[in-house]
C-alpha cells in the first residue's frame, strides 16, 4: 500500500474516532481508538515504537517513541492540545529524518472540528 493511500485511510480513521469520542479527552484514549480504527481497517498498526537516536556513531536509548507507525511507511503523532506548535511539525518532521520515512501525519483531536488539524508532512529525505 502505497504511503498516500494510508495517510487517506489514517484522516479517515481519526474522523471516526473524533466524531465518536468528540475533544477534551487524554492522548492516550484518542491514540488507542485510532490504533483500533487503523486495524479494523486492515493495516498494519505498531502503538508507541521506540526510536532510537545514533549521534556520533553511538545508539542512545533516551526513551522517545512513535505514537503510531502504520504499515511500517507513516508515522502518525496524536495531539490531544489546545493548539498545534511548530515545535510539534519539528518533532514530527525529526522522526521522519530519523527513520529515513516520507510521510507523517500530525493529529490534534482536542479540537471543535477536525477538518484543519490534520498536517501531513513530508520528509525530503
Amino acid at each position: 500500500m502505497h504511503e498516500n493511500e494510508i495517510s487517506l485511510t489514517v484522516m479517515r480513521a481519526a474522523f471516526r474516532v473524533h466524531t465518536t469520542l468528540g475533544p477534551g479527552l487524554l492522548e492516550s484514549v484518542y491514540e488507542a481508538a485510532l490504533v483500533h480504527e487503523l486495524r479494523k481497517a486492515g493495516l498494519q498498526v505498531a502503538a508507541q515504537v521506540p526510536l532510537p537516536v545514533v549521534y556520533d556513531g553511538v545508539r542512545l536509548e533516551l526513551g522517545f517513541r512513535l505514537d503510531i507507525l502504520v504499515e511500517k511507511k507513516v508515522i502518525v503523532e496524536v495531539k490531544s492540545v489546545e493548539g498545534l506548535l511548530d515545535v510539534h511539525h519539528k518533532q514530527l518532521l525529526t522522526y521522519l529524518k530519523l527513520t529515513n520515512l516520507k510521510l507523517g501525519q500530525l493529529i490534534n483531536l482536542n479540537v471543535v472540528s477536525l477538518k484543519d488539524h490534520i498536517v501531513r508532512i513530508v520528509n525530503g529525505l
